[in-house]
């Protein structure tokens, strides 16, 4: 469903999506605290098998989803092809290669060799179609699990992989790039994309909030209101209007490809949103932009509300009660986000808020599960 709403804003970031960290606001609990304690969610995390993740990847019509995502695929294949002279002639590894598309950019911009590592059975289908295009002896597929599996080279000059997820980081596919990344990748070798940042900002969803929550409290003659707790802690994934936007935006999270740790992608990040206008904030929204900084000519690849729709959408996580705001007033407070300690490809987000204006509200808590 599209919600209402402004041009994408700016106020928050620069235009290479740097961010000027706030003041947090005083809060009750310290730093590591909200860090570590976390109100329980209704479940322990998926009910998944481990392998699923991998499973669910033999399937044409993830793939189809992907490919068809113009923003997605454009993105990639300007970035790669505005670099031929850095991939000319290098050893490129493609992470999580599916039906091969990233390779296929990278032979095509005049890679000596691509190694492309992928577990799921599509694999098979990547290598003919490398074949059918004329690069079958450029293209090498090794199936299995980037932590599990020996490629055919000792290191490679760049590696390219489409990791992200909703949220930016579910599914926790960065992990193995950066295992990828430490394990093959030559010093000075460069990561299509090298940089993100995560963004923030409040909105009015007045229609679709009843829609998700209400209707619990009378469902065929019967109170389900109980199932209304559990259903405001899954953040849904939805196309959301620049009109809807009532704040400027927060920059909470950024990092360099290149130096970025596996721990260091569970973080805690403050926060400060200004309204401007008067009105309700129902849900925060998050996305995320990458940028191919390697290719001087690349456009980053953002998720923003207002620019053009991909799969990925963006993320609304809804408040349990909305805010009044009125111009110039700040919600402020912490975000922290970990890996389910259950199933490490689900993400726990914890957000703490307040707001400080004419309609002062009180810090309050919230935990969600992006699965």
């Amino acid at each position: 469903m599209t919600r209402k709403a402004l041009k994408r804003p700016a106020a928050g970031y620069d235009g290479k999506a740097r961010w000027v960290p706030c003041e947090a606001p005083e809060q009750e609990q310290s730093l590591e605290e909200f860090r570590s304690k976390w109100e329980p969610l209704p479940d322990a995390g998926s009910d998944s098998i481990k392998d699923y993740y991998f499973s669910s990847y033999a399937r044409f019509g993830i793939h189809e989803d992907m490919l068809k995502d113009c923003v997605r695929t454009s993105g990639y294949m300007n970035a790669i092809s505005s670099a031929k002279a850095l991939f000319h002639g290098k050893t490129v590894l493609d992470v999580g290669a599916g039906t091969g598309i990233l390779s296929l950019f990278a032979a095509r911009a005049g890679a000596a060799r691509v190694v492309g590592i992928e577990c799921s059975n599509i694999a098979s289908y990547a290598t003919e179609i490398a074949r059918r295009n004329g690069f079958g002896e450029v293209i090498t597929y090794v199936q299995g699990k980037v932590e599990e599996v020996e490629i055919p080279v000792d290191k490679v000059d760049i590696i390219v992989s489409e990791w992200m997820g909703y949220f930016l980081m579910f599914e926790s596919m960065l992990d193995s790039v950066l295992f990828a990344r430490d394990k093959w990748l030559r010093p000075g070798g460069h990561l299509f994309p090298d940089r993100a940042s995560l963004f923030m900002a409040g909105i009015e969803d007045a229609e679709y909030r009843e829609e998700k929550l209400a209707q619990w409290t009378h469902l065929r003659g019967f109170d389900f209101s109980p199932l209304a707790a559990y259903a405001i802690q899954e953040p849904i994934s939805d196309i959301v209007e620049p009109l809807a936007l009532v704040t400027d935006t927060a920059c909470v999270f950024q990092m360099d490809l290149s130096v970025v740790k596996c721990h260091e992608l569970d973080f805690v990040s403050p926060f400060s949103l200004k309204s401007h206008r008067q009105d309700f904030i129902h849900a925060l929204v998050v996305w995320f932009d990458v940028f191919f900084d390697a290719a001087p000519d690349a456009l980053p690849l953002s998720t923003a509300p207002g620019q053009p729709d991909t799969h990925w959408k963006q993320t609304v996580l809804y408040l349990d009660e909305p805010l009044v705001v009125f111009p110039g007033d700040v919600v402020s407070g912490r975000m922290a986000v970990r890996k389910n300690e259950l199933n490490n490809r689900d993400l726990d987000v914890k957000i703490s808020y307040q707001l400080e204006g004419r309609l002062p509200k009180a810090l309050k808590t919230q935990t969600f599960r992006v699965r």
